[in-house]
């Protein structure tokens, strides 16, 4: 079977894969995505975004407003035992469902002349400057660039014997959209024992609950329903929005062996964006910020690189570390001592009495854990 060759290849169809295939596309590179689910597809995710990537997503020609997205501006937290505190978030964010974005942003891609093939990866050599990809179906491909925005946790991680892989990832991930009362402008977070979840208004007026929790903590219980109303509903915010909410899905969306640990942001000369460069903890709410900005640091580099303004490839690899540590290493120290300290459950509501004592520092943790509005 001949050989296809793109000058860029990316892995994953997430809102990393997505962006930086749309910006790559726009200079006239030739792109080829491969993702293995078909759009539209919903994914167990917090659905808020920062508004620092808002910029960079216009400059791509998406808008989220115009797919109903939901402006927010405050945020809310309260610990297991009921305490809360509320604050205005510094620079805002929105709501969007991952079914409706990643869709939206593939559709955008499709125009852009990007070629999206539905497949799985199943191997990726570097050989004599570049890069040989060969699918399940069998299908092979080269290119002079490989992104990898494959997400959390892919078979790929297991070939390349990267070292997060072979640790014990305790956490579960559970999603449900459901109809109810909640307000559109706020982005609430729950703590309950063992975890957190997650709630914001997205387009059609639905409400994402996603929550986290420790893996051990949950199979003491039989089921999901058991072990909501035996854990989560102990916080009465959360038992008030579960209990007096219409679920929209049939039945809850649910991930396993998450990952918080460090990752390299190259992996044998591939480029990693989002989730498989790194994750940021839920509780800090801005994963799906941090993919969209590191599409576009890999994606400026990468044209950079092509059009011989970057001389090599050790260079390219070299400037793309540095750029992803300058942009995340700090917010990820931040976001994994935060979920630490609010998992500790005797502690957690001592320090909501502290943060509601002293209500400046809840916008200057926050803006530790997020970046500066994106320069186009």
């Amino acid at each position: 079977m001949q050989q296809q060759h793109f000058d860029v290849i990316i892995i994953g169809g997430g809102l990393a894969g997505l962006t930086s295939a749309i910006h790559l596309s726009q200079c006239n590179i030739r792109v080829l995505l491969i993702e293995k689910n078909s759009y539209p597809k919903h994914k167990v995710c917090g659905e808020y975004v920062s508004n620092e990537v808002l910029p960079y997503l216009n400059f791509l020609g998406f808008n989220p407003f115009d797919f109903g997205a939901k402006k927010i501006s405050k945020f809310e937290l309260t610990t297991h035992n009921n305490k809360k505190i509320e604050a205005e978030l510094p620079l805002g964010g929105f709501g969007m469902s991952r079914y409706e974005m990643d869709f939206q942003l593939y559709q955008l891609a499709i125009r852009q002349g990007v070629l999206v093939t539905q497949d799985s990866v199943v191997d990726v050599t570097f050989e004599d400057d570049q890069f040989h990809i060969q699918t399940k179906s069998n299908q092979r491909f080269t290119s002079k660039i490989t992104v990898g925005a494959f997400g959390k946790r892919s078979s790929l991680d297991v070939k390349f014997q990267r070292r997060f892989i072979a640790k014990k990832s305790p956490y579960l991930g559970v999603k449900i959209h459901v109809s109810g009362n909640f307000p559109e402008d706020k982005v609430a977070l729950h703590n309950f024992k063992g975890g957190y979840c997650g709630v914001s208004k997205v387009e059609n007026n639905h409400i994402n609950l996603c929550y986290i929790t420790n893996y051990d903590a949950f199979k003491r219980y039989k089921d999901i329903e058991t072990f909501q109303e035996e854990v989560l509903f102990k916080n009465s915010a959360l038992k008030n929005m579960f209990q007096k909410s219409n679920p929209e899905f049939v039945k809850p969306l649910t991930i396993s062996q998450i990952s918080f640990e460090t990752k390299n942001p190259i992996e044998n000369h591939m480029i990693m964006c989002g989730d498989s460069a790194g994750m940021i903890h839920p509780l800090c709410g801005n994963g799906m910020g941090m993919a969209i900005r590191s599409a576009q640091l890999a994606s400026e580099l990468i044209i950079d690189y092509l059009q011989k303004e970057i001389k090599t490839r050790v260079e390219l690899e070299r400037k793309y570390s540095k750029s992803w540590n300058k942009a995340f290493s700090f917010r990820l120290k931040v976001g994994r001592t935060i979920a630490y300290l609010f998992r500790q459950d005797w502690l957690a509501p001592k320090l909501l009495v502290t943060l509601r004592k002293l209500p400046f520092l809840v916008p200057l943790i926050i803006t530790m854990t997020h970046g500066k509005p994106i320069e186009i």
